[in-house]
């Protein structure tokens, strides 16, 4: 029996050559998906996919995994990559659901409708860290996807900028916690104030800190403690990245997904 020809990643091509290694075998669409905001006890969990044009046009200076750039540097890739990106797709996932449905299944769900939110079909999908399945394509999960695929890089830093914009706006809502300096990450700052102010309505009830600020239990309050039939199979609030992020709408509510094309 003939065994196909090894792929061979060429060092020299760096964070593009994997891709590049995939459409020299045929797949000539590839995307990448990735997520902010797991590690987060507050605001919501965010997913991105991006499909990358071949050659030069898909090179997007600065581009990397978007927790090694400065906030400057993330927006600027963040502009190049909408205006170069074939595809585009972002998804935000509110902390009720998070809490109602658990992380893990609500990062793969999010990853899952990113991806099937392309206006461009993929021939292959890499995805940071989780495999996705159940979109029909082939894919690879790959480790610190985010650092050696620059369709992986690109969702990261579509995700980490809207994540950031929505935790800016919601600073406006709740000064008190400082959610435009720390993003709803557990610093010292964040959970000095959680100790004195107590959670509000957009931190996650299913972390044991916030379980604890709150002396619920895990239980989240009555005004947003979700009710598990009521959200729906496509509850997740799509953002339009032409638009800019919006504030997640309340658990429930089905929204379609929107994304870009190029």
């Amino acid at each position: 029996m003939l065994t196909p020809p090894r792929t061979v990643v060429r060092r020299e091509g760096g964070i593009y050559a994997l891709e590049r290694a995939l459409q020299r075998r045929g797949f000539r669409i590839v995307a990448g998906a990735d997520e902010a905001g797991r590690g987060a006890c507050a605001g919501p969990l965010v997913a991105a996919a991006a499909v990358l044009p071949e050659g030069r046009r898909g090179e997007v200076d600065e581009l990397t995994d978007s927790k090694l750039l400065t906030p400057a540097a993330r927006e600027r890739v963040y502009a190049e990559v909408v205006a170069r990106a074939l595809a585009y797709a972002v998804v935000v996932i509110p902390a009720a659901e998070v809490d109602a449905r658990g992380l893990h299944v609500c990062n793969l769900a999010a990853m899952r409708r990113a991806l099937a939110a392309l206006t461009t079909r993929p021939d292959y999908i890499l995805t940071d860290g989780f495999g996705v399945d159940g979109l029909g394509v082939p894919g690879l999960a790959v480790w610190k996807g985010d650092q050696v695929a620059a369709c992986v890089a690109a969702a990261s830093v579509l995700a980490k900028v809207t994540r950031d914009r929505i935790m800016v706006e919601l600073h406006e809502r709740y000064p008190e916690y400082g959610f435009d300096e720390h993003k709803g990450y557990v610093t010292p700052e964040h959970s000095a104030a959680l100790r004195s102010h107590g959670p509000c309505l957009e931190h996650r009830f299913s972390y044991v800190n916030v379980a604890s600020a709150s002396g619920r239990d895990s239980r989240p309050p009555r005004a947003r403690r979700p009710v598990a039939q009521l959200i729906p199979a496509g509850g997740t609030v799509g953002v339009a990245l032409a638009e800019g992020a919006r504030l997640p709408l309340p658990v429930g509510e089905d929204v379609a997904m929107e994304g870009g094309v190029r």
